[in-house]
């Protein structure tokens, strides 16, 4: 395994629930500030194999962006279990769930 994708799993295992974090934004803690897309295909091809909190990852708008509905739907319902407020629109107000894990978490 890739040190970028060893980096990237510990980082998105390490955000607690009630949190989220952005796709950059993970990129940017496991060393790739431009990797955001390769965080998308980790979390869909990995999230199953590593118990992945893949429903914690959002884009930089803090919108649910997953295409399929039915996949959507569950994170919504996932992340709304766990305490995260969502507008009608999808999005989540980042600057109160948003996650900064310090630089000892990853």
């Amino acid at each position: 395994m890739q040190p970028f994708t060893e980096k990237a799993l510990q980082v998105i295992q390490n955000v607690p629930a009630g949190k989220v974090m952005t796709y950059g934004q993970v990129a940017r803690c496991a060393g790739s500030p431009r990797g955001a897309r390769q965080i998308a295909r980790l979390l869909h091809s990995m999230s199953e194999k590593h118990g992945l909190p893949w429903h914690r990852i959002v884009n930089s708008q803090g919108k649910l962006v997953l295409a399929d509905e039915e996949a959507r739907h569950l994170q919504r319902t996932l992340l709304e279990q766990e305490g995260v407020e969502i507008n009608r629109s999808g999005l989540i107000d980042l600057e109160m769930y948003r996650h900064n894990p310090d630089d000892s978490m990853v």
